[in-house]
């Protein structure tokens, strides 16, 4: 029995949604084994042959509309392709990103061209997506940007340099944040859509080397004079990318509480499976009082986080989500997040340090959620504004 026995709300309990969730589980049984994932993590990145099967499998854009080559799903279908990976042990497969993060982009405000073109491409696998916001000198602070694409003739030449891109490595869709008019601030902010393949001045910097997250390709990106044509400009007109960005953020800052849910939940299964074994001074650790109190106190927060993240989802379905909600989920769950991995990890003692073990790769990987997607000083600072 799980250790956070809520149970599946309602609107994860149709038939569907359960034949879905066999399906993937048996996907990922099939397509990524343990030696395959284990090969992503000494190569630091996914294959692009996955991706294709993934899209094949039905795996890729499901919440895509059907006359694009999408599934026609929602959030729920998003939801048991993080909860299975995760359950698997998929390191890497930047599925969430692709998903939840940048098709978004495309299918809310894309122009009707554009999605023809591109969804299609993202919902097979033959395009792997990425979004190039964070520079070397630019975090959270978007309008500090200093990527330009500058208007020549039909189209624009793009300029700069971006750090941290998750997919860098392999994306050969990607939505580049850039200045069009660096006078207007906010209003200035555009997001440029570039296919990579075959571009000139386009240049991969280094897979960048990270303290956890093995399998998860990252990477620096280099734009030198990069031709843009005037209709990749996401919506058709310039300008627009900084809305754009703040009304996708919500959803995305809720995927990364999620994950952090998922990650909440394996660590206090394998933690409290572990001390009912390991013994020490002729007991288990389970029977020392201050493993029972300290794994209750972790258990009765993370059951409180997992109703909260429940209604959260209920809202993104019911289109409701906030800004400021999903920054209190962001902020709350990677908090937890880190908290209870690291106590988890304690109760292993010395093999909570060795890698073999899952704790640890879940100590490791915990620690990036709460600087991306926002770190969690600023989701704190837009929580402060709704006071």
């Amino acid at each position: 029995m799980p250790v956070i026995d809520v149970p599946d709300p309602q609107f994860m309990q149709d038939e569907e949604i359960a034949v879905f969730r066999d399906a993937v589980g048996k996907f990922f049984d099939q397509h990524a084994p343990e030696q395959r994932v284990e090969k992503w993590r000494e190569d630091g990145m996914v294959e692009r042959a996955f991706w294709e099967e993934a899209g094949q499998a039905g795996l890729l854009g499901m919440t895509v509309p059907e006359e694009y080559g999408g599934h026609g799903g929602d959030f729920r279908h998003d939801l048991v392709l993080l909860e299975q990976q995760a359950e698997k042990g998929v390191d890497g497969f930047a599925s969430s990103l692709h998903n939840v993060i940048i098709l978004p982009y495309v299918v809310r405000h894309g122009t009707e061209e554009q999605k023809k073109k591109w969804l299609p491409k993202l919902v097979t696998g033959e395009l792997i997506s990425a979004i190039a916001m964070t520079e070397p000198g630019a975090g959270s602070d978007l309008q500090s940007i200093t990527t330009t694409a500058t208007k020549e003739g039909n189209g624009y030449r793009l300029n700069g340099a971006k750090t941290f891109i998750s997919s860098g490595q392999l994306a050969n869709f990607i939505i580049v944040v850039a200045k069009t008019d660096p006078t207007q601030g906010a209003k200035g902010i555009s997001l440029m859509c570039l296919e990579t393949d075959g571009a000139d001045g386009f240049r991969r910097g280094k897979k960048l080397d990270k303290i956890g997250q093995d399998a998860a390709d990252t990477s620096e990106l280099f734009f030198d004079d990069v031709f843009i044509p005037a209709e990749n400009v996401l919506g058709g007109v310039e300008g627009r990318g900084f809305y754009q960005l703040m009304g996708e953020l919500p959803q995305e800052r809720l995927s990364i509480a999620i994950g952090s849910m998922i990650t909440i939940e394996k660590a206090l299964d394998a933690t409290v499976e572990y001390v009912k074994q390991r013994k020490a001074f002729g007991q288990t650790i389970w029977d020392f009082q201050n493993t029972q109190f300290v794994l209750a106190d972790l258990k009765a927060r993370a059951t409180a986080a997992k109703v909260f993240i429940n209604d959260c989802t209920d809202k993104v379905l019911k289109g409701e989500l906030d800004v400021t909600t999903a920054s209190i989920a962001k902020y709350w769950l990677t908090e937890l997040q880190g908290e209870v991995v690291d106590k988890c990890l304690q109760f292993y003692g010395g093999w909570g340090y060795i890698n073999e073990y899952p704790i640890a790769r879940m100590f490791r990987d915990s620690r990036i959620s709460r600087i991306y997607g926002g770190s969690n000083e600023i989701m704190k600072m837009l929580i402060a504004r709704s006071m």
